[in-house]
């Protein structure tokens, strides 16, 4: 099959947000949230309307561009400058630091075009084993690879890794009158913004909703459908979305009340958002991102050497900074 790119990374406008907003509180049904968007036109879009430029695409650069100096890193790929092309399939919560990533790479590598996919690691994990073209996968969570890697055997050996790690948070509007303050209390939400139980993010809030005896136990919590948790929480209202930055819009707009994100994607809105809680570990568990080659039968051996390189790049000591720039946890506990 061809290769499929993904151009989703530019400034889209307005309507991209308006799209995932058509489906907010009180219209929209499970399963209905709309075409896959990325974080990163969800966040352009609002910093379109305040009249804010998108700190990822300023040309002073990101926190870890500002000082002129081009990141360094050591990699065995044997990737040598030739022209290549990789497909990075990304969490939507990772979109804008890795977009700061692919343009500090492409400084230091001109011929390699990287093409990127984000949206949830669920959909991610299921068109990559429907066929779809990928070289990199870089998950929200282990259980999409531990799929690929252990069920599928598309992982390449010995090129999975952990690379930073996030904390699942309850976000409101800045000005917010909520009643709120936690998932202890979410019940006291009008309406809340919920990713589905196939996306981490929703799999982490049914998790911690779980461990706090809001949700009844079950072995695979990602099953908890969305009418469960709203009935586990005396019928509130609860929009369901397909990946998190569609939570983060609903949130952000005003569609819903509140909504469970990670705490990187508040990064660019602190002065739209406030932060209800950060919800503990001892609650969802660590939630780490893991990346790995995938196996292409498409690429050429230029690109499998870059789609190496590229990990190699992303998991070096200096991406470090970025991540951490981007509120990224690096400390993924190995």
């Amino acid at each position: 099959m061809k290769k499929i790119f993904w151009k989703k990374l530019s400034l889209l406008g307005l309507s991209a947000v308006m799209l995932a907003l058509t489906f907010g509180c009180g219209s929209a049904a499970p399963g209905d949230a709309g075409s896959s968007e990325t974080r990163a036109e969800s966040k352009d879009s609002a910093d379109t309307e305040s009249g804010k430029e998108p700190k990822a695409e300023t040309e002073s650069g990101s926190p870890a561009e500002s000082g002129g100096e081009k990141l360094s890193y050591n990699s065995d790929s044997g990737y040598q400058d030739e022209d290549a092309e990789i497909q990075v399939f990304i969490a939507a919560s990772l979109n804008t630091a890795v977009t700061d990533l692919v343009k500090q790479y492409n400084e230091i590598h001109p011929k390699v075009k990287i093409s990127l996919n984000a949206d949830s690691s669920g959909k991610l994990l299921t068109q990559i084993e429907e066929g779809y073209s990928c070289d990199v996968f870089f998950s929200a969570a282990q259980k999409q690879m531990n799929t690929l890697e252990k069920d599928d055997k598309l992982l390449v050996e010995g090129t999975r890794k952990n690379v930073v790690n996030n904390q699942l948070c309850v976000i409101t509007q800045k000005d917010s009158e909520t009643k709120v303050t936690g998932l202890e209390n979410l019940k006291d939400a009008k309406s809340i913004a919920l990713a589905d139980g196939s996306v981490p993010a929703g799999k982490y809030t049914r998790q911690a909703l779980m461990a706090l005896k809001i949700l009844a136990e079950t072995e695979d919590v990602s099953k908890i459908t969305t009418e469960q948790v709203s009935e586990a929480l005396g019928g509130v209202e609860i929009s369901e979305q397909s990946n998190v930055s569609k939570v983060l819009a609903a949130v952000v707009e005003g569609s819903c009340e509140v909504g469970t994100t990670y705490y990187s994607d508040t990064y660019g809105y602190e002065d739209k958002l406030r932060i209800l809680e950060k919800v503990p570990y001892e609650l969802t568990g660590k939630v780490i991102y893991p990346i790995a080659q995938v196996q292409n039968k498409e690429a050429t051996d230029a690109d499998k050497k870059a789609a190496k390189d590229f990990i190699d790049f992303v998991t070096s000591e200096a991406a470090k900074s970025v991540f951490e720039s981007y509120y990224f946890d690096t400390n993924t506990g190995e």
